[in-house]
């Protein structure tokens, strides 16, 4: 099983472990790729004013281009714990067990921009570039095919919670047992429509929820049996594709309860 989560723009600063070492990074087939986007970001950064327009940087972003003229030398620490934001706020990472760390190492990706996808547990560096950051050749031309074929050299059930943007670096296999998830809302009449402002908030918490289940799915009816006995709604899109969709509780101006618990007898 594989799941694959989005990266945030904000990232948490500084780190405890040794610098960048690509080589133990996983998804090792993405190595070529990986040290060319690696290179041509960092000699970006040289210039101050160009990867301010290239990383499409507001003036209070700009001090963000000294972090990639030291991805070589800065410090790292996990996917998980590098990344912030509404997502990974859900996620709470920090309060894994050793023994959830160990189970998100194996089955949690996050797709980054620079690195492709990296493992939860890969360290990293604090960086910024985004799916759309202006390098040449663009990253809509590297990516695409290195993380294509990382993600068809999985043979097992794959949950993508990626925004499409960054879905497109690494598009799915075409065959059963790989699912777009796509999060939507049912208010209080039943109606369901999309989920806007909180989809990365229930994404983050059914990463969660299946982190703490520590069990591998082997394939999609075993994943929608679980769901249905912990009495989240998780089911097949209703278009018939293969896509899979989360179905979670409206609470109307109540940002903080909203999602504390997808289940839906909430």
């Amino acid at each position: 099983m594989l799941i694959l989560l989005p990266p945030s723009e904000t990232k948490r600063p500084g780190g405890a472990g040794s610098p960048l070492a690509l080589g133990e990074l996983r998804f090792d087939s993405l190595a070529d790729v990986r040290a060319r986007v690696l290179a041509d970001t960092v000699a970006l950064s040289a210039d101050h004013d160009a990867a301010v327009r290239a990383l499409k940087l507001g003036p209070k972003q700009a001090a963000e281009v000294a972090r990639n003229r030291e991805l070589h030398t800065a410090p790292t620490m996990p996917a998980l714990l590098r990344y912030t934001g509404v997502l990974y706020d859900a996620l709470d990472a920090e309060s894994l067990t050793e023994e959830q760390w160990r189970f998100a190492g194996e089955v949690v990706a996050v797709q980054s921009a620079l690195f492709g996808l990296v493992g939860a547990a890969d360290r990293i560096p604090a960086y910024r570039l985004s799916f759309d950051s202006r390098l040449t050749p663009s990253l809509k031309k590297r990516w695409p095919a290195a993380g294509a074929a990382a993600l068809a050299g999985h043979d097992g059930l794959i949950l993508d919670l990626r925004s499409e943007g960054y879905a497109a670096l690494a598009p799915l296999p075409d065959r059963e047992g790989a699912h777009y998830v796509r999060v939507l809302a049912r208010d209080e009449s039943g109606h369901v429509r999309a989920l806007n402002h909180f989809n990365k908030q229930a994404k983050g918490l059914l990463t969660r929820a299946l982190i703490e289940a520590g069990t591998v799915f082997s394939a999609t009816d075993a994943l929608l049996a679980w769901a249905e006995a912990e009495r989240y709604e998780l089911r097949p899109a209703a278009d018939g594709g293969r896509d899979l969709e989360l179905i979670v509780p409206e609470v109307v101006g109540s940002p903080g309860k909203l999602m504390a618990r997808l289940r839906a007898d909430l």
